[in-house]
């Protein structure tokens, strides 16, 4: 049993658009995007959440954004209160009023201010913590003015050359973090144990903890074994789609 218990009761979430194909990526396999086979694994993600016990809040298909079913970035969510996110690409500009919609219904809200910006998916919550990453998206500014409105510890790892930090770090739970050879000796992360997949399984370092069970990109066995071994349970779930997309599990959904 996890003495540190992250058990979230809500995953807020977005299907896919209809513009989803023309996500800002890099992959390689962007122009086979499937927009079908994305909502398919998105449906599936999503009724794993809710078999998880989490209530799943659905905000609206926005299909004039393509990104706009990576819905983590759109805010941050501690301590009781929600940072609506400031994004620094001007084409992902306007998923967040939506968003900052639904998460009004049940905490108070605050939206980030020019000139920072912060995207939700540089952000790890690692019990009563954040860590941050200063990246291509988040900014310094930024990061003030999360931890000026959540009122939490924030600690940063700054590498500019990287779009976001939780692509290479994500927290399990019971002081374990999955991170990548590249930051699992950074400063920002001392104390916390750490498993370091190989080099060919670094995208299932993005892992989506719910209590002791961990979600993981299926196809990438070792790191699998890795955080079964450290005592979770492993739920394997297709997210090709969203890998072409540049994303992966934690963009999916804002949980808390």
């Amino acid at each position: 049993m996890n003495p540190y218990p992250m058990e979230p009761r809500h995953a807020l979430v977005r299907e896919p658009g209809d513009g989803y194909a023309g996500c800002l990526s890099t992959h390689p396999l962007h122009h086979t995007v499937s927009l079908e086979k994305a909502r398919e694994q998105h449906a599936a993600y999503c009724g794993t959440l809710k078999e998880l016990g989490l209530e799943v809040i659905r905000v609206p298909r926005d299909d004039g954004h393509p990104d706009s079913c990576f819905v983590e970035d759109n805010a941050v969510v501690e301590n009781g209160r929600a940072l609506i996110c400031r994004m620094a690409k001007q084409s992902r500009r306007g998923e967040q009023p939506a968003v900052a919609e639904a998460l009004e219904q049940l905490m108070p809200v605050r939206w980030v201010e020019a000139p920072a910006t912060i995207e939700g998916g540089d952000v790890i919550h690692a019990e009563g913590r954040l860590i941050c990453g200063v990246t291509d998206r988040t900014n310094p500014e930024g990061v003030a003015q999360m931890q000026e409105w959540l009122g939490v510890p924030v600690s940063t790892i700054f590498d500019p050359g990287i779009m976001h930090l939780k692509s290479y770090v994500t927290y399990l739970g019971n002081g374990i973090m999955m991170a990548t050879e590249r930051y699992c000796r950074h400063p920002a992360l001392e104390g916390f144990n750490m498993l370091v997949p190989p080099a060919e399984d670094e995208y299932a370092a993005d892992t989506l903890a719910v209590g002791d069970t961990v979600l993981m990109a299926e196809g990438y066995d070792t790191a699998q074994r890795m955080v079964r071994e450290a005592g979770f349970d492993v739920l394997s779930l297709d997210v090709s789609e969203i890998q072409k997309c540049d994303g992966a599990l934690t963009c999916l959904s804002i949980l808390f």
